[in-house]
């Protein structure tokens, strides 16, 4: 039992000293690496809080529930993270003869003949195409639980691999966060939804810039009409940049749409922050003149100049040691220039 303090104006009063001691010797006893001790002490310190905040059962519900989401879903991606993934949004509503349909299964076979591996939302429609066109062992299933009680579709059904959700926020986090890419085929108010989202994610810099491709049906008129509206309405208007609408591509044609995701990832492979460089690790050492030009392009996203190292920094501890980087002083003032940069090194 936790030592506790009573008193008539805060009945519930954790003493912080005594609770400290009792969560290092648990993690101790449980020997918890040196490296995420204080992350796993901070949480139970969080949940103790809650304990003397009085948290009422509702709340209560929703913060466990949503740790036990991810938590789960965690574990399942936990065994892949060094797989490409992309996640595919949709519409559940297409029926399969839809040319929408057809689309999102030639994208899914196409990935995943690449080397990739699918998400979706394991719904039918758009996702089931997807699904279908990866095939179960090269899938995840992102399903959620809706009062008309959304089954997930048979190419996931009952597979590991598949996570059921509550809330749509912890579901979204794992559509977006184990993806290397995007692609958005027409959908309805989630599919917008998600769209915004992710590219909410990337201008804001809440999550590093990936490929993002919109994908219509051959001739179809949905992301012109969308990105339409953004640029009449959104950029037009001054709610967003230009180069705002280079975090996407839009394409009705199934080997672009692959190609800008492979092509993505030519040279470029990954990035990190390292105190307040923008690190990027690449498959191929840049020339001196490529990195003279970019510092001389991007001059206004930096507060020095861009240099190369052979290997990882320190900070890194050791991650990818075969791959060259790029060290950025990037003074995260336009995330979505961040593209511009990667599509030059691609280039």
């Amino acid at each position: 039992m936790y030592t506790v303090s009573v008193s008539a104006d805060r009945p519930y009063q954790l003493q912080s000293s005594d609770a400290n001691r009792r969560i290092d010797a648990l993690l101790e006893y449980l020997r918890v690496p040196e490296q995420t001790w204080r992350l796993y002490a901070e949480m139970l310190t969080t949940v103790l809080k809650m304990f003397e905040d009085r948290a009422g059962v509702a709340d209560l519900k929703i913060a466990h529930m949503a740790l036990k989401e991810m938590r789960y879903g965690f574990k399942v991606f936990g065994a892949y993270r060094q797989v490409p993934k992309v996640t595919v949004f949709g519409s559940a509503r297409t029926i399969p003869t839809h040319a929408v349909s057809a689309q999102a299964f030639g994208f899914g076979k196409r990935m995943t003949d690449a080397g990739w591996m699918v998400i979706t939302g394991a719904g039918s429609g758009v996702m089931g195409a997807a699904q279908e066109g990866a095939g179960r062992e090269r899938s995840f299933g992102m399903n959620i639980r809706l009062p008309s009680e959304q089954e997930a579709n048979p190419w996931i059904a009952d597979d590991p691999k598949l996570v059921t959700f509550k809330y749509f926020f912890t579901r979204k986090l794992f559509l977006i966060r184990e993806a290397a890419a995007m692609a958005f085929f027409p959908g309805g108010f989630g599919t917008c939804d998600e769209v915004f989202e992710a590219l909410t994610l990337m201008q804001t810099g809440k999550q590093p810039v990936l490929p993002v491709v919109l994908v219509d049906e051959p001739g179809g008129t949905y992301w012109k009409s969308f990105v339409d509206f953004m640029e009449r309405e959104q950029m037009m208007k001054g709610m967003i940049a230009a180069e705002d609408m280079g975090l996407f591509r839009v394409t009705d044609d199934l080997d672009a749409a692959v190609a800008e995701i492979r092509d993505f990832y030519r040279v470029y492979h990954s990035q990190r922050y390292v105190g307040n460089n923008l690190v990027f690790r690449l498959r191929n050492e840049l020339s001196t003149d490529t990195i003279a030009e970019l510092n001389e392009r991007f001059r206004d996203l930096l507060d020095g100049r861009a240099d190369q190292t052979a290997g990882p920094l320190k900070a890194e501890n050791g991650e990818f040691p075969e791959l060259p980087r790029l060290v950025l002083p990037f003074h995260r003032s336009s995330f979505s220039r961040v593209r511009q940069v990667i599509d030059f090194i691609n280039r």
